[in-house]
């Protein structure tokens, strides 16, 4: 694994910004290599099939940049495409012939689903040994024993970029805003967990902050934190008077909110970023942060599918 050096900005001149697009760029050109590897000797390339239900644009967006990050890898890919009218039934349908069909080595099924198919249902219904979102509660609970699994790809970006960052975990105190069963909880998971186990964890000292957390105890833990993950959907939650000096933020926040000023839609994180990069030592940027590292950790858990890394049985 290379590490790649983080860049200052030009404005400010403390926070070293951790670049997740260069990042995210060098694990997919490791991800293609690996890929040429395994067709040169003569094996088919990973397939991954993404199924889709409904029109929600952002849910489009995503899955086609996936996509695009399978071509970059040469991983072989195919979007199912199926209507908001589609039935539980059919839809589970559709995931039991992907999990049978040999030659395909992931499954992901685009989330949210629409309303009437259950999401958990959903999630559990693929092969965990095609699960390269990482949801099914097989891979799920392996991640928690501290055993080798497919890890939902933002949490696994989220630790990729503190380790190749060169952020020290080992006997930090982590904090981690937000407890969502698909990134904050499998983030604390991952801060806490043994390093000499499979999953190669970072032996932090975590607290999950949630939205019942009164803010100004928010606030004191915030404080606290060496490493600070911010994933609660509240634009600007984090200020500078919440951070320790020099500790590492990580913004994992993709909020759409209008500029007052220009009138034009923006995103930002949860974190002030500019107020906030005076006194962090380490800051992601959003977008350009986690966002590119989810997909390429999608692309990285479809290598490890098609190897049959993981020994589920």
């Amino acid at each position: 694994m290379k590490q790649i050096s983080t860049t200052f900005t030009p404005i400010l001149s403390k926070a070293k910004i951790i670049d997740g697009k260069a990042m995210a760029k060098e694990i997919k050109l490791e991800v293609r290599e690996a890929v040429q590897e395994m067709v040169a000797l003569g094996k088919p390339p990973p397939c991954l099939t993404a199924v889709i239900v409904g029109d929600d644009p952002a849910s489009h967006t995503y899955v086609r940049n996936k996509m695009k990050a399978a071509e970059f890898t040469g991983i072989q890919s195919k979007t199912i495409q199926l209507p908001d009218t589609t039935s539980e039934s059919e839809l589970l349908a559709h995931i039991h012939e992907l999990n049978n069909d040999k030659s395909v080595n992931g499954v992901l099924v685009q989330l949210p689903v629409p309303k009437h198919i259950s999401e958990r249902k959903v999630c559990n219904a693929v092969a965990p040994e095609k699960d390269v979102d990482g949801f099914h509660v097989v891979n799920v609970g392996r991640f928690c024993k501290d055993l080798k699994s497919l890890v939902p790809a933002t949490p696994a970006g989220v630790i990729e970029m503190l380790k190749r960052s060169g952020v020290d975990t080992f006997g930090k105190n982590a904090v981690v805003c937000g407890r969502s069963k698909n990134v904050g909880m499998p983030i604390a998971m991952l801060l806490h967990s043994d390093g000499i186990g499979e999953t190669e964890a970072c032996d932090c000292t975590t607290i999950i902050c949630h939205r019942y957390t009164p803010h100004e105890e928010l606030k004191r833990y915030a404080q606290t934190a060496d490493i600070l993950i911010v994933a609660t959907g509240i634009p600007g939650l984090i200020t500078a008077d919440m951070i320790k000096e020099g500790s590492a933020v990580i913004d994992v926040g993709i909020n759409r909110i209008k500029d007052e000023k220009t009138g034009k839609f923006r995103i930002v994180g949860d974190v002030d970023f500019e107020a906030v990069s005076e006194k962090a030592g380490y800051i992601t940027p959003v977008p350009g942060g986690v966002g590119p590292m989810t997909v390429a950790m999608l692309m990285k858990n479809t290598l490890s599918a098609a190897r049959q890394e993981v020994e589920y049985y």
